[in-house]
């Protein structure tokens, strides 16, 4: 089943319209189809934007969780040594 269309009135000068039009041809498709996928387009670019920014804070929080960990497991090891001299275990 085909989605119902509904139609959208963009106003652009006769330059960009003959632009539009011929880009349209050029790559096999009417203006509204044009018109759609560059709106989709844009979309994607958001989402790129989007998934770039996390990109970034995972590559920032990434070393100071790892520092988190190292200093969590040199003070586990520091408790454990008066355990072990306590138990006698090495």
């Amino acid at each position: 089943m085909v989605a119902a269309r509904k139609r959208i009135l963009v106003q652009v000068t006769p330059v960009e319209k003959r632009a539009i039009a011929s880009t349209a041809k050029r790559l096999g498709h009417n203006v509204s189809e044009l018109m759609c996928e560059a709106v989709q387009g844009i979309t994607t670019s958001d989402d790129e934007e989007n998934i770039n920014a996390l990109i970034r804070h995972v590559n920032v929080s990434t070393p100071e969780a790892n520092d988190a960990l190292d200093d969590a497991l040199s003070f586990v090891a520091e408790s454990n040594k008066p355990i072990a001299a306590m138990t006698g275990v090495r």
